[in-house]
């Protein structure tokens, strides 16, 4: 989020801005770039820092996480963003690579029956992240990381993919699915279940344990495929708390397991598409 600035400040560093360039003389060039440190983080750059780091050989991580997608009654509808958050700078301190900022909105067609969802439609979807893409690549870039915390977005981040492979970028991207299958198999306890689940719910148990009332967690597995829907006689799979799982099951330790294999996958996806030929 980000502040306005009042006006009163606002005219004391326009005063401060005037009798700056009164002292100094007119520069027609921006000034040299400083040493850049890791993390790099896009948003926290001016532009000639950015255009220091965004070069040809550069690996470009992109964060996919939902700003708005409801998680059961436990969890906030935020929570796939604070995921890509958390990832994001954790990744960017075990990789030299430049990460831009969270893409907020896909395709999460699942989940548009329960209030706050939003969904964006499939093509819009894959559109995005080529354009995110495609701006940053302009600049010199020919490797990206879709840093994916979704399931359904898969089907938006393989045509995105094919599409830039037509402009000779690489484009990978993060399954779940087959991050997590091996520590799965050794500590999930729930019937079945993908979503606000005993997994997710352990994992924002570690990383952001006040976004979680386990006071509201229940268990809501029933057996379908299907978007979730709050009817008993819709389409689809029903679950009248929005959870598909046992988030009741979740506990901070499981968290900090499913979490650490996550960031190692990361890692290695990311190594991967370091030494990968551009198309």
């Amino acid at each position: 989020m980000f502040g306005a600035m009042n006006r009163s400040a606002f005219d004391r560093a326009g005063v401060m801005l005037v009798a700056l360039t009164a002292c100094a003389a007119p520069a027609a060039r921006p000034p040299e770039n400083p040493p850049m440190t890791a993390p790099r983080m896009l948003e926290d750059l001016a532009w000639p820092d950015a255009e220091r780091v965004l070069t040809r050989d550069a690996v470009v991580v992109v964060p996919i996480g939902a700003a708005a997608k409801e998680h059961g009654p436990h969890l906030p509808l935020a929570n796939d963003w604070i995921l890509a958050d958390y990832l994001r700078r954790r990744l960017a301190e075990r990789a030299a690579v430049v990460v831009a900022p969270i893409v907020g909105l896909s395709f999460y067609p699942a989940f548009v029956e329960y209030p706050g969802s939003i969904s964006l439609e499939l093509d819009t979807a894959r559109d995005v992240i080529v354009q995110v893409v495609r701006s940053l690549a302009r600049h010199g870039p020919r490797r990206f990381y879709a840093l994916n915390t979704g399931i359904s977005t898969l089907r938006a981040l393989a045509p995105a993919a094919e599409r830039l492979a037509a402009d000779g970028i690489v484009l990978r991207y993060t399954d779940l699915t087959k991050a997590l299958a091996p520590v799965e198999r050794e500590i999930a306890h729930q019937d079945g279940g993908t979503h606000a689940d005993e997994l997710e719910t352990s994992m924002m148990l570690y990383i952001a344990p006040g976004s979680v009332d386990m006071s509201r967690a229940v268990k809501d597995y029933h057996p379908g495929t299907g978007p979730l829907t709050r009817s008993p006689d819709g389409p689809g799979t029903y679950s009248p708390t929005g959870s598909w799982g046992d988030p009741t099951l979740a506990t901070r330790a499981k968290g900090e397991r499913l979490v650490a294999a996550l960031l190692d996958a990361l890692v290695v996806d990311v190594e991967a598409l370091r030494s990968a030929s551009p198309p």
